[in-house]
């Protein structure tokens, strides 16, 4: 959410820089260094805002849990999957269907 409230604002700002920069007459000649400054200013400023946003978000990609807990990849299990099993009139259990799989659980201490 705050990379598109970002992304509309330097929109704005550049898009109000080009229109206060193009509606200058030639006798304001003088005011073209405040203008100036001030996108300047406006661009800096976004610029700052960008990367304080990009370092709070960087934390979410790479998955970082606390300190004490240490996760990695357990022991490969196999078994069925998706299977039916059922009991017939005879007392026996039947099984139909499903797959033969592999797995590894991850495991976190």
């Amino acid at each position: 959410m705050l990379k598109k409230l970002m992304a509309s604002l330097l929109v704005l700002t550049l898009a109000f820089g080009t229109v206060m920069t193009t509606n200058i007459a030639p006798a304001e000649a003088g005011r073209s260094g405040r203008v100036a400054a001030g996108i300047a200013a406006g661009i800096i400023g976004l610029g700052v805002l960008g990367a304080y946003a990009n370092a709070r978000e960087r934390g979410h990609d790479r998955g970082y849990r606390a300190y004490d807990e240490v996760c990695y990849k357990g022991e490969k299990e196999c078994g069925w999957v998706g299977r039916r099993c059922f009991e017939n009139r005879y007392g026996d259990e039947v099984c139909r269907g499903g797959r033969w799989t592999c797995w590894r659980d991850t495991v976190c201490e």
